[in-house]
């Protein structure tokens, strides 16, 4: 994932979007007061001062977010016309002077996931280089018994309490064609559908947005043995067949996807469903029920997600949130999703994030080698635009798209446009939310139907801080 990461403003390499450098955003802090405070460093050759931004509610502490390359960077402060450096990060005697130094390591294999340490950001004072007003953070004791609380509560309701009154819902035949399927995913508005194989009698499989990224990047090969002619035919039997020798290819790590259905029963936990789903690494479970011992001639009841599970304990814990003490904590004192790492942090894992010309091309390689669900989309400034998402490629569909485009060559914003009305670029898609907002707050959004994450935003600006996903905040309250 090299060829694409976020891109800040210029740093001296060249930037168009489509194929730009590795970028990490990184987080700039000085604790120490002013009126005007601005950074500089061998980044912008010194020849450029960055302004900082007071922290929304203590005026004395400025920062800013800049995305660098990978290496070692020098850096000061420009405070009320005069330069100076915080003694309290790395700083050594330089041409200019003694200056702080940061050195980012490249890591060809980022997996943003929940770091150890959550990054900070202007929502609250409570930089790692204020020590003297850090956030009060919630005890093991308290964190434990919130954890126990949410368990007993999973445990004890099962997932048949999930089935609607009424509804209905969408199965592929394994023996339809690929093309036709992704025409129903588009037209239905549904990220991902059960396979039934009627020779077996069962649910086989599920096909979902990934299996559309992974075809048209198998499309785009010229080495493939898939053309755009036997997409006609092609069935989502013949296509899952092929998958696991082509997901090798792609990840070049002789990893395979799960081939089994990883399904539940109604009478399953809420709790075993959600683990189900954690270690699968999907957004739903079937929900089926079969008479017979070898599961054939199964029903269909429900597709269960992440999203109705933390409803249930959001509407069970409604009027007694004080017996959990861990929902009042901000979000941004517990190591819950993925955050821009502050400088310093080196064990930080960056977060990925795009410009909306940047390649779709890329940005599907990202989603795949990252196995992230989506990406935000910035501008120079790195505030948040939009958000590209695995399910957003169904919109290829629509007109057969994706048998008239090349991926190296649209842009993410041209991509979106497919789905949308031209001028609904505006982030009116995204879900936000902010570093100081409760995880009790942050539970209540996610719980909303179709909100699988929430971007972490500057207030004012909406530069983007972190991500949080239902995944995350699941890892986080079970403690798996």
């Amino acid at each position: 994932m090299e060829e694409m990461f976020a891109s800040g403003p210029e740093t001296g390499h060249e930037n168009s979007g489509v194929s730009g450098p590795l970028l990490i955003p990184m987080r700039f802090v000085w604790p120490y007061g002013g009126r005007r405070v601005f950074l500089s460093g061998s980044f912008t050759r010194w020849s450029e001062h960055i302004r900082m931004s007071p922290m929304e509610g203590c005026p004395t502490v400025f920062q800013v977010i800049y995305s660098l390359s990978p290496g070692y960077h020098q850096f000061k402060f420009f405070v009320d016309g005069e330069w100076r450096h915080d003694e309290h990060q790395p700083f050594v005697n330089g041409n200019y002077g003694v200056v702080n130094t940061v050195f980012i390591a490249r890591e060809p294999d980022i997996v943003p996931s929940s770091p150890e340490t959550p990054g900070r950001s202007n929502m609250d004072v409570d930089d790692v280089f204020i020590r003297s007003e850090p956030v009060t953070t919630i005890s093991d004791a308290d964190l434990e018994v919130s954890r126990h609380r949410i368990a007993a509560f999973l445990s004890r309701h099962t997932a048949y309490e999930l089935l609607p009154e009424s509804g209905e819902v969408i199965a592929l035949d394994v023996n339809i064609a690929v093309k036709q399927a992704f025409h129903i995913l588009h037209e239905q508005g549904i990220p991902v559908a059960p396979l039934w194989d009627s020779s077996k009698s069962q649910f086989v499989g599920v096909l979902s947005a990934l299996d559309f990224i992974l075809i048209l990047r198998e499309l785009g090969n010229h080495g493939s043995n898939l053309t755009e002619e036997e997409l006609e035919t092609h069935t989502i039997s013949a296509w899952k067949e092929g998958k696991v020798h082509l997901s090798r290819q792609i990840d070049g790590n002789a990893r395979s996807y799960p081939r089994h259905l990883v399904h539940a029963g109604p009478y399953d936990s809420l709790k075993d469903v959600a683990v189900k789903i954690l270690k699968s690494k999907v957004a739903m479970v079937p929900i089926t029920h079969s008479s017979s011992q070898d599961g054939s001639f199964s029903q269909l009841l429900h597709l269960a997600t992440l999203s109705e599970i933390l409803k249930c304990i959001c509407r069970h814990f409604k009027h007694s949130s004080s017996s959990l003490p861990i929902l009042q904590q901000p979000i941004c004192s517990i190591p819950l999703g993925t955050w821009v790492p502050k400088i310093g942090e080196s064990n930080g894992r960056p977060l990925a994030m795009v410009r909306p010309s940047a390649s779709l091309g890329a940005a599907l390689s990202l989603l795949i080698q990252a196995e992230v669900s989506s990406i935000p989309i910035v501008d120079e400034n790195d505030s948040l635009l939009d958000i590209y998402s695995r399910s957003d490629i169904t919109a290829l569909a629509k007109d057969k798209a994706y048998a008239q485009i090349h991926l190296d060559k649209m842009s993410i914003h041209q991509a979106l446009q497919l789905g949308q009305d031209a001028n609904s670029f505006n982030g009116q898609r995204c879900q936000m939310c902010l570093r100081s907002d409760t995880l009790h707050k942050v539970m209540e959004r996610l719980a909303n139907p179709g909100a699988r994450r929430l971007v972490i935003v500057e207030a004012g600006s909406k530069r983007v801080e972190g991500i949080i996903s239902l995944s995350d905040v699941f890892k986080f309250l079970l403690g798996v």
